[in-house]
């Protein structure tokens, strides 16, 4: 008698009969299972059938994966995967073209289950395709259902890319090179040819050979967006595989393209989440080439450094010939403009460029603002020098910390986050955009200080106020260096004061102690209804992306709560499918059975990615621990939203506190409004006992539009 945990409760159907209500037993072997149903319905040959499921990814049942099964699962009696592999395999070669279109569209459906792509790819069907693609003398249509196939099978990772032909390669290379083609052809070449770069460098190598770059950029500026993306994701994958080769090939193949960027990036909403990502990617890598001389320190024998820091005293300050002086004159003499331009050590300003970083990259930075702007350059270091010694502004130190900020904001140096997505528009408008926006905010730098009449004490001060200006006129996604130009120097001091007062009015605690009173006695009622939401938006469910640095758009999976908060259930999903229903999800945990809410570094799936970790996926990374806490499910959030509402919603099941940033200043925004609410003055303002009447119909209703006239 088998235990009752090892029987599961559920419903097979097929086409044309009563479904049947079985109860299976885990430890009965699968064909019988199989034969028991084909006796139910008297079909013959069991072994031609196999079970798979009816909703969801419709994967086969084998003996490896049926312990997956859950109660109440629906599954479906159909072909046996060797059957189905067989009698596509005679379809793709059958003389009739409509016979060989049906199995080919058949088979890019079925190659996404493992089990039958394993049978097909036995039978040598992988390289059936192979030679239709060679041939290339079908339809349009039968031949995007070829590759869509050929690139399902592959996708398993069964049979190695390195197999592929040097013909076929110049055949896909090609479809992606023809100006008239089926868009749906141009994009699984797109997407094979990214999975080929991606695989290895020889595979890289013979792309780059065949497919011209020129082709790919036209393919950015076409109006099919599914085109554009595969197009910027093979342009992605070439970079990341040359950079890890030549990061000047890198850096090359990246600046050809950048020009015609703008013109798919009219507005933040226009582009999708994957092209977001890509933007942000490409934003990042082609910064990172400023990395090493971030971290290079000035070399104080290296001639040419020493040049364009005496270029710099040179330009500022016209002075008399320097070859008529002494040896002792022209050092004190140097010694002193050094000091005017701002340098701590005078005597030898190249300590000041010891700190790594920013290291040369803020000797390149003011070497541009000094030759691209030299009056605005020599008006700032002028203008200083003639000021009081405490109130003078130091263009050396400032432009020091100035090229850090920049370089923290613009995360050069940090790898790519594989879930970012925000890059600046103002990136892909400008070539060189970390000098031009330094020059932009030196300027900035002297007007606030100014403004704020500061002092050498007030240093810190001012560099987190430009930090401010800087971070909030970014964060407005400005398309151009003229509107942030324009942005930036209307966020003055006296605004940023402002913005601040606003911010902490709604933080600080200022009020009598009867309303403090209230306040505490509002705080539970609030807390629930912040609780109820967070589960709300759990039953609601979110997409998660996976760690992955291939195909990117098929790894997504889906989470959500159950109606009665007992349940987690989770399963992958297409990108294009709508929010899954909670019964297409195959997996599930109760939530009894959840033992611990990990957040950050303590995540499993942080210690085991710790070759890919930054800063932004540790701070969305959240794991669960269930089943003693031998096993766990990983989380890797889109925003901070979605990871604070998890969060605290996952903290709620568990009969934790909410922690989150999300839910404080949510709190303190429902205790504002509700203490105003409660505070209103309503003397003398009469409140009626029952609602006022509803107001009688109008006589006529010609104010309506008449749809119908338009339709006619």
């Amino acid at each position: 008698m088998p235990q009752q945990k090892d029987i599961v409760k559920i419903a097979i159907q097929m086409p044309g009969a009563y479904p049947q209500l079985i109860q299976l037993d885990q430890k009965k072997p699968l064909s019988a299972v199989i034969k028991e149903v084909c006796d139910g319905w008297n079909l013959p040959g069991p072994d031609n059938y196999a079970l798979q499921y009816a909703d969801g990814v419709q994967t086969y049942i084998t003996e490896s994966n049926r312990l997956d099964i859950k109660n109440g699962c629906i599954l479906r009696l159909t072909k046996a995967p060797g059957r189905c592999a067989e009698d596509l395999y005679k379809g793709i070669q059958s003389s009739d073209s409509d016979v060989r279109c049906d199995s080919l569209k058949q088979l890019a459906c079925v190659s996404t289950d493992v089990t039958f792509a394993q049978e097909f790819i036995s039978r040598n069907g992988h390289s059936l395709l192979v030679k239709i693609v060679e041939d290339a003398h079908e339809a349009p249509l039968i031949m995007a259902h070829t590759l869509t196939g050929f690139m399902e099978l592959m996708d398993h990772g069964i049979v190695s890319w390195e197999n592929v032909s040097a013909v076929f390669i110049k055949k896909i290379a090609s479809f992606v090179n023809a100006t008239v083609l089926d868009a749906s052809i141009q994009q699984v070449s797109l997407a094979i040819l990214e999975s080929m770069v991606l695989s290895s460098s020889s595979l890289f190598q013979q792309v780059k050979q065949e497919v011209t770059l020129e082709r790919l950029l036209s393919q950015l500026q076409v109006s099919n967006q599914q085109i554009q993306t595969k197009a910027m994701a093979l342009l992605m994958a070439l970079l990341q595989t040359a950079g890890h080769a030549d990061r000047q090939v890198q850096h090359g193949i990246s600046l050809s393209f950048l020009s015609l960027l703008p013109n798919i990036i009219h507005s933040s909403a226009s582009v999708g989440d994957e092209m977001a990502h890509y933007l942000y990617v490409l934003q990042s890598v082609t910064l990172n080439h400023l990395e090493s001389r971030m971290r290079m320190p000035l070399d104080s024998y290296n001639q040419d450094q020493r040049e364009i820091l005496h270029g710099l005293r040179q330009a500022a300050f016209e002075t008399e010939s320097e070859n008529s002086l002494s040896h002792e004159r022209r050092r004190s003499l140097c010694a002193k403009e050094f000091k005017k331009l701002g340098f701590s050590n005078n005597s030898n300003p190249g300590q000041d460029l010891l700190r790594a970083p920013p290291g040369l990259l803020a000797l390149d930075t003011m070497a541009h603002f000094a030759s691209r702007y030299p009056d605005a350059y020599s008006r700032f270091v002028l203008e200083n020098s003639s000021r009081e010694d405490k109130h003078e502004c130091p263009f050396a130190r400032s432009s020091i910390q100035l090229t850090l900020i920049l370089c923290e904001i613009l995360s050069i140096g940090e790898p790519p986050s594989e879930t970012g997505s925000d890059y600046h528009p103002i990136f892909f408008a400008q070539d060189q955009l970390l000098d031009e926006l330094f020059c932009i905010c030196i300027q900035l730098l002297n007007k606030t200080w100014k403004e704020m009449r500061a002092t050498q004490e007030d240093f810190d001060k001012v560099m987190q106020v430009v930090r401010e200006q800087i971070t909030r006129t970014l964060s407005s996604k400005p398309t151009s260096l003229e509107l942030f130009k324009n942005k930036v120097n209307a966020l003055n001091y006296s605004e940023i004061l402002k913005l601040r007062q606003t911010e902490r009015l709604h933080q600080e605690e200022t009020l009598a102690p009867p309303v403090l009173e209230l306040k505490e006695r509002l705080r539970p009622e609030l807390l629930e209804l912040i609780r109820q939401q967070r589960l709300n938006r759990l039953c609601q469910g979110t997409l998660f992306r996976k760690i992955s640095s291939r195909r990117r758009q098929d790894k997504l999976w889906h989470c959500r709560l159950s109606p009665n908060h007992k349940v987690l259930h989770f399963g992958d999903v297409e990108e294009e499918t709508e929010t899954p229903t909670i019964e297409s999800l195959q997996e599930k945990i109760p939530v009894a059975d959840i033992k611990a809410l990990l957040t950050g570094k303590d995540c499993p799936h942080m210690k085991e990615h710790k070759g890919k970790q930054t800063k932004v996926m540790l701070a969305l990374a959240f794991s669960v621990t269930y089943d003693v806490e031998e096993y766990s499910l990983n989380f890797i959030a889109s925003s901070r939203t979605d990871f604070c509402l998890w969060t605290d919603g996952l903290s709620v099941l568990l009969g934790r506190d909410m922690s989150s940033e999300c839910m404080r200043s949510e709190l303190e925004t429902l205790l504002s409004m509700e203490i105003k609410l409660r505070l209103l003055d309503l003397e003398n303002v009469p409140i009626p006992d029952s609602a006022p009447p509803v107001p009688k119909p109008p006589s006529n209703f010609n104010f309506c539009y008449d749809f119908s006239q338009a339709e006619q």
